[in-house]
């Protein structure tokens, strides 16, 4: 096959990709490596974010970058590093890889890349249910992995109000919050968007006229059919316990998990089970909540939803708000921070030393105590120890 197709699909793929929003990852990256692995979910925007980069670096016409996608059949029969001597004696001087696990051996392939083309760089893509430095011994210090997350309020608002809010640390954030918020209310008002994003903003393609639920379930099904069961090479037969656990889970609510009871309803060992929530949290299904100072595999303390718009997918389940704006939370300082719970606190402690308690502005509050932060929904505005909560939506 003549490298000009790949040419010729790489031009017209980066003509045609439409990026509304600069994602804040593209200024995060340390872009002067030579192997650079960027992990993200199913439909999260990791082949946009290639070809963006692409984009904002070269010329359309400039052979010296070159996109490809391991799905194409092509490769099953060539090595990406035999490949990419191709690309590289003809001057090319950045490989963009998508869906790099498709290929047998890519982690060999790549380490053969590094040793063999000095003045190559590659960027690629895999699923987040890889462990890129554990399971790939062959790649230890030389590739910086970076995740790609959903979209986060913040870039949610930009991109459906044409604004250029700018992110905040949570530092900022508590300190200075009364202020930050008086900048952002002239121009939007966060209210009429946030229980939009919390149903449909965290993943992209919200932005494609089709339904969302629809599209979602069938990202999720993908994130167990293909990337659990062929990242973790697992047998097909247990895929039915993998989704009828995840399911219950996901019934119950957010609370410690009945690792002996979930066992026995999917007829499988209790450790069995630790491993299945593992597994759903690398494909970020679920996140697992411990006390200060524990992790897996002990039981965690709470095991909720990766994201609040996997709640309102996973049909008939009434959603209940208060779970709704915890899963937020969460969701929204797993980037940077450090989230835990013991098991019957209502606060959250961020960091091993930040108390936070998620509640709702419009209820009566008995009592506000000094030590602890306040997120509170339903209200747009703040003052002193209570923040809120929609702001957090800012941090990236």
């Amino acid at each position: 096959m003549n490298i000009e197709a790949f040419f010729r699909t790489h031009r017209y793929l980066v003509e045609h990709t439409s990026a509304p929003v600069r994602r804040t990852l593209m200024d995060e990256i340390d872009w002067s490596h030579r192997m650079i692995g960027i992990k993200g979910t199913r439909g999260i925007g990791k082949t946009t974010f290639l070809l963006q980069y692409a984009r904002e670096n070269f010329d359309l016409e400039d052979k010296q970058c070159l996109y490809v996608n391991m799905n194409n059949f092509y490769f099953q029969g060539r090595g990406i590093a035999d490949f990419a001597g191709d690309f590289y004696h003809r001057g090319g001087r950045v490989l963009l890889i998508d869906q790099v696990f498709k290929q047998p051996d890519w982690s060999k392939e790549l380490r053969r890349c590094y040793d063999l083309y000095p003045g190559l760089k590659i960027v690629f893509t895999g699923s987040s249910v890889m462990r890129l430095k554990d399971e790939n011994p062959e790649l230890n210090g030389i590739v910086k992995s970076y995740n790609l997350r959903g979209f986060s309020f913040r870039e949610f608002l930009n991109l459906l109000t044409d604004n250029n809010f700018k992110p905040y640390t949570l530092e900022e954030v508590l300190a200075d919050h009364e202020h930050i918020v008086k900048q952002i209310l002239p121009k939007v008002s966060p209210r009429k968007y946030f229980q939009d994003y919390i149903h449909h903003g965290f993943y992209p393609f919200f932005q494609e006229h089709r339904n969302y639920s629809e599209n979602l379930l069938k990202t999720m099904n993908m994130m167990t059919e293909v990337d659990i069961l062929l990242v973790k090479q697992i047998e097909l037969k247990y895929l039915t316990k993998i989704k009828k656990l995840f399911y219950q889970i996901a019934e119950q609510g957010p609370k410690a998990p009945n690792v002996s009871k979930l066992a026995q309803d999917i007829q499988t060992s209790r450790a069995t089970v630790m491993n299945y929530i593992k597994y759903l949290t690398d494909a970020r299904l679920l996140n697992m909540i411990y006390p200060v100072g524990e992790e897996f595999p002990k039981k965690p303390s709470k095991v909720m939803l990766h994201n609040s718009n996997l709640l309102y997918a996973i049909y008939p389940i009434h959603v209940e708000k208060q779970d709704a704006m915890e899963t937020f939370f969460v969701n929204s300082l797993w980037k940077d921070h450090k989230v835990n719970q013991e098991g019957r606190n209502k606060f959250y402690t961020v960091d091993e030393k930040l108390k936070f308690v998620i509640c709702d502005a419009t209820m009566p509050h008995a009592h506000y105590a000094p030590d602890t932060i306040y997120a509170r929904y339903n209200t747009e505005v703040g003052k002193g120890n209570l923040i809120p909560l929609w702001l957090l939506g800012f941090l990236y």
